[in-house]
């Protein structure tokens, strides 16, 4: 069980409403902070994490001792230059690393768990705009996201039209598929099938359900990488040793990779965070929450927006984003796209792909 870690972090001045009915009171937002803000605070990026993300988008993980997940995105001199920008990722609701989530106390002292109510993408959203809204940041100049973070950046274009002036969406989607929800299903049933799970109410004991969270988390893995990349990294190469085991031990280097992803996300995350967020990436559908049209959600839209998708991403494939561009369009929304060629999968936005990087920083200096 990950224990909670904040850096930064701050109580919400008012209730959080929640697409649920429900509202949360004292909302803490934990988040990280890079760069100087002008006097005029026009210079805001806000960065939006995926679901396993954080707030250390550019500093080491107080747990792993790791990089930041972007930190060769941002930074001095960087595509998102912090000597031109201020640049602000919080960690969202109903995670784990310092924002309110079920890990959290309610008013009873008492950790949440699964009393946690269900949020949504556009409820994570109302906590970032609570925050800028502490703040004092009235617009942002860009709002940046990848996967589940793109998810928030075209939320906030659509919900909270006025606060950015650029919106820049990477390998996400506009809803959720069915293929989308079945992944996500076999990695909660994987976590309520752990008798350490105990119906959320492990904390403070001694086991926590790091097996089902394990499996959870390498389902969820094999659906951000590519056939071409696993196959060129690990191929059919035997874990070490010479011959097969005929055995259930991990024989092949894939099957010790994904243990090793799996038993490793156990360190830093937390299980019924897993189950809260992947639930609310399901529900997400900016469609169904716009009358239907998703051109609908972009008519009030004041911003300019660019889509980016990747050609080996099977999880949020190109016709994905190619939706969001048509609906764009038939907002009337000023909007690029590009596909770029990358082995690496729908993580391809995390890894090295320069032309990733030519694209992002021509849209943000633009």
């Amino acid at each position: 069980m990950a224990p909670v870690i904040a850096s930064k972090s701050l109580t919400l001045s008012r209730d959080l409403p929640l697409d649920s009915g429900q509202a949360l009171a004292g909302v803490q937002i934990a988040f990280e902070t890079y760069g100087e803000l002008a006097e005029d605070r026009s210079n805001a990026i806000l960065i939006c994490h995926a679901l396993t993300g954080d707030q250390y988008v550019a500093s080491n993980h107080p747990i792993t001792g790791k990089p930041g997940w972007w930190e060769r995105m941002v930074g001095p001199g960087k595509v998102v230059d912090t000597n031109r920008f201020h640049v602000i990722c919080a960690n969202v609701i109903g995670s784990c690393m310092g924002s309110t989530g079920p890990a959290s106390n309610a008013a009873d002292g008492q950790p949440y768990a699964m009393r946690f109510p269900v949020i949504t993408i556009r409820d994570m959203v109302r906590g970032l705009v609570g925050l800028l809204d502490e703040l004092g940041i009235e617009r942002l100049h860009t709002v940046i996201g990848g996967s589940m973070g793109g998810m928030q950046a075209l939320s906030l274009a659509a919900n909270w039209p006025e606060r950015a002036a650029r919106v820049l969406a990477i390998a996400t989607t506009a809803r959720h598929s069915a293929q989308n929800i079945a992944f996500h299903e076999v990695g909660r049933q994987a976590i309520m099938a752990d008798p350490n799970w105990r119906g959320g109410d492990y904390y403070g004991a001694e086991t926590a359900p790091d097996a089902g969270l394990a499996v959870a988390r390498m389902a969820a893995h094999i659906t951000y990488l590519s056939e071409e990349g696993l196959t060129e990294k690990f191929g059919r190469n035997l874990q070490d040793r010479d011959k097969k085991s005929f055995g259930f031990d991990a024989d092949f280097q894939v099957e010790s990779y994904l243990r090793y992803q799996g038993s490793g996300f156990t360190q830093r995350f937390d299980a019924n965070s897993y189950l809260y967020i992947t639930r609310a990436m399901d529900y997400f559908d900016l469609a169904e929450e716009h009358g239907g049209k998703l051109a609908n959600a972009f008519a009030g839209s004041r911003a300019r927006f660019c889509v980016i998708s990747f050609d080996s991403d099977w999880l949020y494939p190109t016709a994905q984003s190619r939706h969001i561009v048509h609906a764009l369009n038939a907002a009337g929304a000023p909007v690029s796209f590009v596909e770029l060629s990358a082995p690496f999968g729908h993580d391809s936005f995390l890894l090295d792909v320069p032309a990733l990087d030519r694209v992002m920083k021509g849209f943000i200096d633009g």
